[in-house]
């Protein structure tokens, strides 16, 4: 699945398992802890670091990656999904294998290490698809929103905001036209971003 993702083809299917996993469309934003939060702990922040800096550099906040993990499995490896979605990034065995072959050294989509660097270098692949001049919070929005529901879904709710005359490089236009996407379940997608927005707010404003 993910090298038909890397090929442009199929992402929609690929990263449906994210919201479905933990029924967080039954939760709310207020569920979900601040960064300030004692919640947050410091949980696996050794491997959030490393690999946010090999895949989006030195100086990239790699509390994006953490908040979106917690929105997908509140942090636990033991997470499971409907669709076999596993782990800290509910991340589906089929595409830990396709991410693998890019990285050998990804042992085990069991192994917290290995799911959340194969979850932070596949938003890397998404993030790169996003290149039109948008702000990096807006950017980031449409990286997790493709994560979740899928790119091509994500671009045919671009097409939906040139109809009506909204800018489609900014989340917020995303969100107005989303209830007109066919075939897309925009309210889990919506509220997983919006539940990522909330925790990262306190260190973003």
């Amino acid at each position: 699945m993910i090298g038909q993702f890397l090929h442009d083809r199929s992402l929609p299917v690929l990263i449906l398992l994210s919201f479905f996993s933990l029924t967080t469309s039954t939760v709310s934003t207020s569920d979900f802890p601040s960064v300030t939060s004692k919640r947050w702990t410091n949980k696996y922040d050794r491997y959030f670091r490393k690999y946010t800096k090999r895949f989006f550099g030195p100086g990239f906040e790699w509390r994006w990656f953490k908040a979106q993990a917690i929105a997908e499995s509140n942090l636990n490896n033991e997470a499971e999904s409907w669709v076999n979605a596993k782990g800290v990034m509910q991340i589906v065995p089929k595409t830990f294998d396709e991410i693998k072959k890019k990285n050998p050294s990804f042992v085990d989509v069991n192994e917290p290490r290995w799911n959340i660097a194969a979850g932070i270098y596949y938003d890397r692949q998404i993030y790169q698809k996003w290149k039109a001049k948008r702000p990096l919070n807006d950017r980031m929005f449409f990286t997790f929103g493709s994560y979740n529901a899928g790119f091509r879904t994500i671009v045919r709710a671009q097409r939906e905001c040139n109809k009506v005359g909204l800018n489609e490089n900014l989340w917020r236009s995303i969100k107005t036209v989303a209830p007109k996407v066919p075939g897309w379940r925009h309210r889990e997608t919506v509220g997983y971003v919006n539940k990522i927005d909330e925790m990262m707010h306190p260190i973003l404003k």
